[in-house]
């Protein structure tokens, strides 16, 4: 990520950093149920969780392991984790402020990486898988979450426009292709892939990220005129709650 472009998601965020950790689709989840149950029992590790945000998947896996860095683009979002793990009584995660594009970690440094709901910020998606595997051990395992898109075309327009006018930082939600494509030449190999449907209700979504009103009437106006196949495909509901699809994909450092 260019340095202007980790500046602006990080101004994007600042003003949001509370309201990450107190929310509810961040902080709980199958997927981050999955997390955990995958890092027990493995209390030697050094973790890396790759654009924490919240910091979420660090207050999971931290009773769990050894260490846990949390690592994100945003300051604020850095300060919130920090007093919330020492308010939680988990002294071994510390912060690192950096952008999953260039980490300041040595290479071969971590047993675990986790990434989740990130990944679709960030400007060089594959620079950014590359690091991660560059900071992984060899053999190590790293998880990522993220929401999909679908190969088909309308379907995926009709995603990332409303993705964007929700949230100005928004790169791109990439298919499972794309996925797995990208994970392979970043020299992982994937162990397992699981999918599941997000309900995201309006309200709380726009919110979160203090999106604009008239961005908000924009998604609400799209939503109105879509077609059926994309509305029936999202089940967008009368007040624009809709659903989304989210990956979790298991990997190994080759």
């Amino acid at each position: 990520m260019s340095t202007s472009g980790q500046n602006y998601v990080a101004a994007q965020y600042a003003p949001r950093a509370q309201d990450y950790v107190t929310s509810a689709v961040h902080s709980g989840g199958e997927d981050l149920d999955q997390i955990e149950a995958a890092l027990r029992g493995q209390g030697a590790a050094r973790v890396l969780d790759l654009g924490c945000g919240g910091g979420h998947v660090s207050y999971r896996v931290a009773p769990h392991v050894a260490h846990v860095v949390a690592c994100d683009v945003t300051a604020t979002m850095l300060e919130a984790v920090a007093a919330t793990a020492a308010g939680r009584g988990l002294g071994n995660i510390s912060v690192q402020q950096a952008a999953a594009e260039r980490l300041p970690f040595a290479e071969a440094c971590f047993d675990v990486v986790l990434c989740r709901f990130t990944t679709h910020h960030w400007q060089d998606m594959e620079a950014g898988l590359r690091e991660a595997r560059r900071v992984l051990k060899p053999g190590g395992r790293a998880i990522f979450v993220d929401v999909v898109a679908s190969a088909d075309r309308t379907l995926d327009t009709h995603l990332q426009t409303v993705e964007l006018l929700r949230d100005v930082s928004h790169v791109r939600d990439y298919s499972l292709v794309e996925w797995v494509a990208a994970l392979a030449r970043a020299g992982f190999a994937v162990e397992g892939v699981t999918l599941r449907r997000l309900r995201m209700e309006f309200p709380v979504w726009v919110a979160r990220t203090r999106t604009p009103p008239l961005h908000a009437q924009a998604i609400r106006s799209l939503q109105d005129g879509a077609p059926v196949a994309v509305r029936a495909h999202f089940a967008i509901g009368a007040d624009g709650s809709f659903d989304i699809e989210a990956a979790t994909l298991v990997v190994r450092a080759g």
